[in-house]
């Protein structure tokens, strides 16, 4: 049986007490996999478990360790990598029949970085296929549960890597993010999520160089455990030609300070339905900063529902360009959204697709005022609680009343990606499930960011983890 409390150190906590010989690698990652070996049945959120190699890479960890070896900041760490990143010598499916059996030849940038500084790869994590969607469910894999009530979605499209975190299996695991990603499951899961600015992170995965809404980023434990991954992956590389060549100074750890901060506030952008639950857990986010010293400004960007629908364009373009030769071999067994999402991009015209970027630039005419008068914004991240495992996006009712009722206000800062978004745990909705305040940052101002981030995490209640 697993040790809890060691299942819920955080990534920090694990890293120090290792290089202080406190505590060993190889118990760190044996716990892991006991508490995988525990949660997973119900939960379904590894896909696969590299339970030898683990082993084997926990006992080295130690041996370096013994012989007084310059450590990684993450040296020992157990962590959990999506299926959606390349691992040399490991099969990476996309949640999809057509790479069932894809075994790639290299190991992603990000994958790379993160064994460099010292993390232990345990497993990976569920994705919905091609990582289309805000819930996590895959022909391949099936739907994954959330651990705060098996029978609502962990959110998506790296819900198996907020399941991980928030069941104690591992305090960090990678996801990515180009339309909320990580921050949809962070925020439904109870943990942390970062979506950096663009190029911050690495990102070699995609078949194309040039996107600029794609982003890795953390599911974490905490705050300064985002800052940990942060550190260990930001930088320049050579396999993406938008990584950001300057280095980004990150305080260590990060100061949970807000006093002289100026925070603007919205609680629906202007378009959105929020339930009640997540607006008073939101609210009261704002009101806990202002008690931390703060200036909370309610501010108005005006969104009207365009933003989401432009960002969709992009978004169908892009599955039909990298996934549609696809559908020829592999349509019987693909998900029917996924077909419908290809159909859709394939049908759309180079001048339609080109028009996005109007509105691309009409929102950050928006927003740059705001956060140029501001240090951060707060939002919800997630208009509602969790919506059932078995349901998708294209479920959910229709309304009439000129508001936006989908669940998720993330994609649209997708479309000024140089912005680093945030979401942290503040409290839980009328349903007991959890409920994530969104803050979204300066311009590639990640270390700003974090210290507003850390600060809220400080001022309000935990909301402890799930009992499974």
């Amino acid at each position: 049986m697993a040790d809890l409390d060691l299942a819920f150190l955080s990534a920090g906590e694990q890293a120090q007490r290792v290089a202080s010989g406190e505590l060993s690698p190889v118990e760190l990652v044996g716990n892991a996999l006991d508490r995988i070996a525990e949660v997973n049945d119900s939960l379904n959120c590894f896909c696969f478990v590299w339970d030898d190699e683990a082993r084997a890479a926990a006992q080295r960890a130690a041996d370096a360790v013994a012989a007084g070896s310059d450590l990684g900041v993450l040296h020992g760490v157990p962590i959990a990598l999506k299926d959606t990143t390349p691992t040399a010598g490991h099969t990476t499916t996309l949640g999809s029949y057509s790479h069932q059996h894809w075994v790639p030849g290299h190991d992603a940038a990000i994958a790379s970085a993160l064994q460099r500084a010292g993390a232990i790869v345990i497993g990976k994590t569920t994705s919905p296929e091609f990582a289309h969607s805000l819930v996590t469910e895959s022909p391949l894999w099936g739907v994954t549960g959330n651990p705060w009530n098996t029978d609502l979605s962990t959110g998506g499209s790296s819900g198996g890597s907020g399941a991980a975190v928030a069941s104690g299996c591992v305090a960090l695991a990678e996801g990515s993010d180009m339309g909320g990603s990580v921050r949809i499951p962070a925020a439904w899961c109870g943990v942390v999520g970062l979506k950096p600015g663009l190029g911050r992170i690495p990102m070699d995965v995609l078949p194309a160089l040039f996107d600029t809404i794609s982003h890795h980023g953390p599911l974490a434990r905490c705050v300064d455990d985002a800052r940990l991954f942060l550190r260990a992956t930001q930088g320049p590389d050579e396999s993406d030609v938008l990584s950001v060549t300057a280095p980004l100074v990150l305080t260590e750890p990060v100061v949970p300070d807000v006093r002289g901060k100026r925070i603007g506030f919205s609680i629906d952008l202007d378009n959105w339905h929020v339930s009640p639950g997540v607006a008073a857990a939101v609210r009261n986010a704002a009101d806990a900063l202002s008690d931390a010293g703060a200036e909370i400004v309610e501010v108005h960007p005006r969104f009207t529902g365009v933003e989401e629908q432009e960002w969709n364009k992009l978004w169908e373009v892009f599955m039909a360009t990298y996934y549609g030769h696809l559908v020829p071999e592999f349509g019987d067994r693909m998900d029917p959204n996924v077909l419908a999402i290809i159909e859709r991009g394939f049908a759309m015209s180079a001048v339609e697709y080109k028009r996005v970027d109007y509105t691309r630039s009409d929102l950050w005419r928006r927003m740059r005022p705001i956060l140029d008068a501001n240090d951060a914004l707060l939002c919800p991240t997630m208009a509602t609680g969790p919506i059932p495992a078995s349901l998708s996006d294209w479920d959910q009712p229709s309304f009439n009343d000129g508001r936006n009722h989908d669940p998720d206000m993330t994609a649209v800062w997708n479309l000024i990606s140089p912005c680093p978004v945030l979401s942290v745990p503040c409290g839980f909705d009328e349903n007991r499930m959890p409920v994530g305040a969104q803050l979204v940052g300066q311009r590639w101002n990640e270390s700003g960011l974090l210290q507003i981030g850390a600060a809220l995490e400080a001022a309000v209640d935990s909301i402890g983890h799930p009992s499974l």
